[in-house]
């Protein structure tokens, strides 16, 4: 029986899981695709579905990769530079396949709403990891393109990635879904069975090459499977669709388009009045290389439109070239690369091909006051923040990292010389400290001191403490611990007790990891007891060798929600 709701992109790729039979879920969150774990998070036990947030996303790969030769069913969920963290275990899993069905759910972020930094298309990943990419624009297509990834990686035992993006993860539309029967959704979750097959599941050589070659082959497949699929739509010119005819030199232009900038494109031609011809690309790699010629050969002009870098373009541009064919392609030469498209940009473009006139729209000079993001109030980082930047020594080198520490970049703080991705404050630090010491090997007055929250400790902090201890650094670490994974959205942590479906769970102490790591000077604190801080900040600065503060304080946000919740 099918349904309709107004649901996000991430919420309908939940449903489609479940419709598919997932039996495991893991991740880690990142916005713009943490609502999909935190979904499965709370109807997972009533859905017979094992959930959980891994510590990052290598580990969540990996573990899926266990579930998938064990017979189950999987769904891994990451932000953009998760896919970076995952990919040592990603190429080889290209190479063995998958025993069960599994779906990788990549979201970019255009316009780096989230993601300070880069601006980072995954897409990319297809042509080095040779697995498959579908690019949905919407949410029913974040429905429908989900169950296609389960039943492609099935049918080719292979994982394949679902790339989204923020304004297709985010965006609310009416979705028909189906509903999940209670009585075989329910119960108890289903056990998997692992039979051994190192002939496939392991990649050592000389069996590795000849993986490589039965990849290949695969693609091939693949690739022909591509040139029918329902997930590459052309919509041919109707008078129908409601816009105006054209005629003359515009009725040999078309237009090449893939995630979200489709519904940018239908927006754009009906404000031009134009009634073009549209290839939508859903399968993003392999390409339907054949379809595509098929569609470019009768034109003189084709527009290619994607968000961020001209992947498409390129392959387009190329098979254009090897068919000899004297149709002209058009993309980032008329097309921004950097941050979102829209439909005014798409506007623009398309009238410079067709010579259709359209003004931009000019946004009036408000004189608005420029606002930069603000720590919430009563954020525990008020009170280690500014005591540092007051207390440590002129020329101190500050390290951020990810996570609600990165507005210290940010006004009124303005304090860090550095910030990359998760967990390289420290390991940037140690890099530092031993470029500043001096020709005998004593290490320079200069201080560096490297933030970072307690989930990003976790995630990848711990291997950059342990090199700096190895190697006999002596950089100041603050481990920022507010008891939650919050810039997110409030997703657990190993360091609190509770993991993605509520159970208890162990509440590992990063003191004791510390400790076990080698620091000899930790200290665990409040930092609202400012006296004990200082204290600890004066004396540690002192230290000739690696040291670390934990600010251990509750987010302010969490503490307010858990009251609110006793009260009710």
């Amino acid at each position: 029986m099918n349904s309709k709701k107004i649901l996000l992109g991430n919420e309908a790729i939940v449903r489609a899981a479940l419709v598919s039979g997932v039996s495991y879920v893991t991740g880690y969150p990142g916005c713009p695709s943490a609502e999909i774990g935190d979904e499965f998070g709370k109807i997972a036990k009533e859905n017979g579905v094992y959930a959980e947030y891994a510590t990052n996303e290598k580990v969540a790969l990996e573990s899926a990769i266990g579930a998938s030769f064990s017979g189950l069913k999987s769904l891994v969920n990451m932000k953009s530079f998760g896919i970076n963290v995952c990919s040592d275990a990603l190429f080889p899993l290209a190479y063995t396949g998958t025993k069960a069905g599994m779906v990788i759910v990549v979201a970019d972020d255009p316009s780096c709403y989230s993601s300070a930094q880069s601006e980072q298309d995954s897409r990319g990943y297809a042509y080095l990891s040779k697995i498959p990419v579908l690019d949905p624009s919407s949410p029913q297509e974040c429905y429908d393109f989900t169950k296609i990834g389960f039943d492609i990686s099935e049918k080719f035992n292979t994982p394949v990635i679902l790339r989204t993006t923020t304004r297709c993860a985010h965006q609310r539309a009416v979705v028909e879904f189906q509903e999940i029967n209670p009585s075989t959704s329910s119960g108890p979750r289903k056990i998997g069975n692992f039979s051994r097959n190192p002939h496939q599941f392991s990649t050592m050589p000389p069996r590795t090459l000849e993986m490589k070659n039965e990849l290949l082959e695969k693609i091939k497949k693949i690739q022909a499977y591509t040139e029918e699929s329902e997930l590459n739509p052309i919509r041919k010119p109707s008078a129908s669709n409601g816009a105006g005819k054209i005629s003359g030199k515009q009725n040999k232009i078309g237009v090449i388009v893939s995630g979200v900038s489709y519904l940018h494109v239908l927006e754009a031609l009906e404000e031009l009045k134009l009634d073009l011809p549209i290839l939508k690309l859903g399968f993003f790699y392999p390409l339907p290389e054949q379809k595509i010629i098929k569609f470019i050969k009768p034109l003189k002009k084709v527009l290619v439109i994607e968000e961020m870098d001209p992947y498409l373009e390129k392959d387009i541009m190329q098979l254009a070239k090897s068919e000899n064919l004297k149709t002209e392609i058009f993309g980032k030469n008329i097309l921004p690369r950097t941050g979102e498209l829209d439909a005014e940009k798409v506007c623009v473009a398309l009238s410079k091909l067709t010579n259709k006139k359209f003004i931009a729209f000019k946004t009036r000079n408000l004189n608005l006051p420029k606002r930069t993001a603000r720590l919430c109030e009563g954020c525990p980082y008020w009170y280690i923040l500014p005591t540092v930047k007051r207390l440590a020594p002129e020329g101190t080198i500050f390290g951020g990292d990810i996570g609600c520490n990165m507005i210290g970049a940010l006004p009124p703080h303005s304090m860090y010389d550095y910030m990359f991705c998760m967990g390289s404050s420290i390991g940037i630090s140690h890099g530092i400290k031993k470029s500043l010491q001096l020709g005998s090997g004593q290490a320079s007055e200069q201080k560096v001191i490297s933030f970072m929250g307690d989930g990003t400790f976790f995630h990848s902090g711990i291997a950059g403490m342990i090199n700096a201890v190895y190697n006999k650094s002596n950089p100041l670490m603050i481990v920022m611990d507010n008891r939650i994974t919050a810039m997110t959205g409030h997703q657990p942590n190993p360091g609190m007790g509770k993991n993605l479906m509520g159970e208890d769970a162990p509440e590992l102490q990063i003191a004791d990891i510390a400790k076990a790591c080698g620091i000899k000077n930790i200290k665990v604190l409040d930092p609202i007891n400012q006296k004990e801080f200082e204290d600890t900040l004066k004396e540690f600065l002192e230290k000739d060798e690696i040291s670390l503060i934990v600010c251990k304080r509750i987010c302010a946000l969490l503490a307010r929600r858990i009251e609110k919740n006793k009260s009710n």
